[in-house]
């Protein structure tokens, strides 16, 4: 039985405007259906801050701190504990004395973490339920990134994967139940852990439809170029979307405007790196930053792309677009956690030569694209509703602390 919860994320989960965040509010309020919910997380910066004020009347108490540690700083500290740096990097002695203040003045019976970094603030001695939501597995992508760059950074990256993977399995073995975006990560996680299929589980992303509605009155973006556009939607300092569209716009962009020189490419999202924002010096590129409404551009796309080289998880942009009716040509890492049909829901492309071939077929045939898009938006509706995709959750909340039950 729930009694309150003690709910901990690494970044704050209000509003729902960018990946991780769309998924941890919508946890949150499924949450706040069962009791009365002590929400600690971080704020990246003061935007993030304001939004404490409306989210306080909402929970039985809020604590968020802005995250000012450097991360050169954060290395250090990792070198001298031994720890993985994403993990120092949200160490925080504010934070935990808040996670001991309402640990001990309030009826916790359940502990729900967001993100594998704030496991840290799980007491040793705490004896209730504990619902761990890793999202994706971490400590796969840097060992991935352990392969590039110069000496320095393989050795960080090898040292970070080790160490994280190292973090994630303890914490799970604690946990009662340990979540994934997809069955793809949680069967990767099962696989590295040896843990069992009982506690490991996927619980998918949803989608607003209502929302997210092509038949919305939602007015054109303006300045959005004339012709035809292909868009790329996402958080524009995030590795994997910085090496995306990088790859797309100086590889896949050249080929498909010999075909269609009014071609577009349209990178929408908030912080774009310098390396980013100079791909608008390229032919037919256009880097927005951060936009009001994301929905206002996706209505101007012929295509959305998401050309990502590397991906863990449900990519929300692809959900997004396909709830707006757009035709989506996404790369195979990109669409590995979407549960749809390639060539009836969407286009997945094995290599950007497939890209380019399937996004022009779709520039050159209107009503093909139009079908595409149809079939998108009815396969979401039907499939990735935030109710249907949470029901699991109800169970795992209800069901007894694992070390209780064994007593």
């Amino acid at each position: 039985m729930v009694a309150e919860i003690l709910f901990l994320a690494h970044r704050i989960p209000w509003p729902a405007d960018r990946g991780d965040k769309i998924r941890s509010y919508h946890i949150l309020q499924h949450l706040a259906q069962m009791g009365p919910v002590h929400v600690g997380s971080f704020a990246d910066d003061d935007r993030d801050m304001s939004f404490v004020a409306e989210m306080e009347p909402n929970f039985a108490s809020v604590h968020a701190e802005k995250r000012v540690k450097p991360q050169w700083q954060a290395g250090l500290e990792a070198l001298r504990s031994g720890r993985p740096i994403s993990v120092e990097s949200f160490a925080s002695p504010s934070m935990a004395n808040w996670v001991n203040s309402v640990l001990a003045s309030r009826p916790i019976s359940h502990i729900f973490v967001f993100s594998g970094q704030m496991a840290q603030y799980i007491p040793d001695d705490f004896a209730g339920r504990i619902i761990m939501d890793f999202v994706d597995v971490d400590s796969a992508k840097f060992e991935r990134y352990a392969s590039e760059g110069g000496a320095f950074m393989r050795w960080v990256n090898r040292r970070e994967g080790r160490l994280l993977a190292a973090f994630e399995h303890q914490v799970a073995a604690r946990a009662d139940a340990s979540l994934f975006v997809s069955e793809a990560e949680a069967a990767l996680f099962r696989q590295r852990s040896g843990l069992s299929a009982d506690i490991v589980l996927p619980i998918g992303n949803g989608i607003d439809t209502i929302s997210y509605d092509p038949l919305a009155d939602i007015p054109r973006a303006k300045g959005v170029p004339r012709g035809k556009i292909i868009m790329f939607t996402g958080q524009m300092d995030y590795r994997p979307n910085i090496e995306a569209v990088d790859d797309f716009a100086r590889r896949a962009m050249p080929a498909i405007l010999q075909r269609h020189a009014d071609a577009k490419f349209i990178i929408v999202g908030r912080s774009p790196t310098d390396a980013v924002k100079a791909l608008a010096n390229l032919p037919g590129v256009t880097v927005t930053g951060a936009v009001d409404d994301v929905r206002s551009w996706l209505t101007a796309a012929h295509v959305v792309a998401a050309p990502l080289r590397i991906a863990r998880g449900i990519q929300n942009k692809v959900l997004e677009a396909m709830a707006m009716a757009k035709p989506v040509v996404a790369s195979a890492a990109a669409a590995e956690g979407i549960e749809a049909t390639d060539g009836v829901h969407f286009h997945v492309a094995a290599n950007i030569g497939e890209e380019i071939e399937k996004i022009c077929a779709l520039l050159s045939d209107a009503e093909a694209a139009k079908r595409l898009g149809i079939s998108a938006r009815l396969h979401v509706q039907q499939h990735y509703s935030w109710d249907g995709q949470l029901a699991p959750l109800d169970a795992l909340m209800s069901i007894k602390p694992l070390r209780e039950a064994a007593e």
